[in-house]
């Protein structure tokens, strides 16, 4: 939603913000390395990233209000969700070349198209099914080199199992997304926030019996890091809601691949694949595609006098 100040520039510009500071945390992640527990990553995520929203919430006189829900089931469902979507999701990144693990998380919104059909009633006609479908092929150019180590075994076959998770992931974060479709209809987003990371630090923390890891001093400095990272980049994204219109800022997320592609080489040395570039092309012109298609929609129901959410 636009907000009073009516400054689309500024709302870019926070999002764009946001990318970097969320590529940030990941890099911070992989830099921690690939040994460590997908929990232990989870919870340090979850718990640092508290402290800098509570502190943005307290600055704004929202943090005890914030507190305040109607559904708390419906938190916990979306907790459970985006608990075991981020866990996967980190197993991947820590496998993957940082620009795979990103083209192929771009599949979460295919998906949450999908399932908004068939959970939610929405109306998707075929100019969106059309698009998820392509998407959907790009992200199997993407996947398929690393899908073929299976056969190959050894040290590799980690990397298509980080395919496999991150894909996994996609799927319950687009169910996630059908849940908070449903959270803002009676909550608010900043509630829907906080829980979101109380309650993943909770159940990130039940893993550790399972066995994790006691890090030196970068790793844990790294993981801290990561943690508020995603907190200050999660605030940064509100403030972009606050300043222009979703489908005005939302095409600006696929820069995280070119700027990823960058840090991957900089920092990991790791060159971009022919089809990683080629199925990445096709997921985002599908998913701008359906960026677009929202957004005519949204035009003719404000003309037709009819609201959405």
């Amino acid at each position: 939603m636009r907000s009073v100040f009516g400054s689309p520039m500024r709302g870019i510009a926070f999002k764009v913000a946001s990318v970097c500071v969320f590529l940030a945390m990941q890099t911070f992640i992989k830099l921690a390395g690939s040994d460590i527990q997908p929990g232990q990553v989870t919870f340090c995520r979850s718990f640092f990233a508290l402290f800098p929203i509570m502190a943005y919430l307290a600055y704004r006189g929202q943090l005890r209000s914030s507190f305040y829900t109607t559904n708390p089931i419906g938190h916990l469902k979306r907790g459970t969700l985006g608990i075991i979507s981020m866990g996967l999701g980190f197993y991947g990144l820590l496998h993957l070349p940082l620009p795979e693990a990103i083209a192929l998380g771009y599949a979460t919104p295919l998906v949450a198209v999908v399932l908004a059909a068939f959970f939610l009633g929405e109306t998707v006609r075929i100019y969106r099914w059309t698009a998820v479908l392509v998407g959907l092929v790009g992200v199997a150019i993407i996947s398929w080199p690393k899908l073929t180590l299976f056969r190959e075994g050894g040290v590799q076959s980690d990397q298509a199992i980080g395919a496999v998770t991150v894909l996994l992931a996609s799927v319950l974060g687009g169910m996630a997304m059908i849940q908070v479709r449903k959270l803002v209809e009676e909550e608010k987003t900043s509630t829907i926030v906080l829980y979101f990371s109380i309650t993943a630090s909770v159940f990130s923390l039940a893993t550790l019996p399972f066995g994790w890891d006691l890090l030196d001093l970068w790793p844990q400095l790294h993981l801290i890091a990561a943690g508020f990272c995603g907190g200050v980049a999660q605030i940064l994204l509100t403030e972009s809601y606050r300043h222009a219109d979703v489908s005005t800022i939302a095409p600006f997320e696929y820069t995280s691949i070119v700027l990823g592609a960058i840090i991957a080489y900089v920092v990991f040395g790791d060159i971009p694949t022919g089809s990683m570039l080629l199925g990445t092309a096709i997921v985002v012109a599908a998913g701008i595609f359906i960026i677009y298609r929202e957004h005519r929609i949204q035009l003719e129901r404000r003309a037709s006098g009819r609201s959405a959410p």
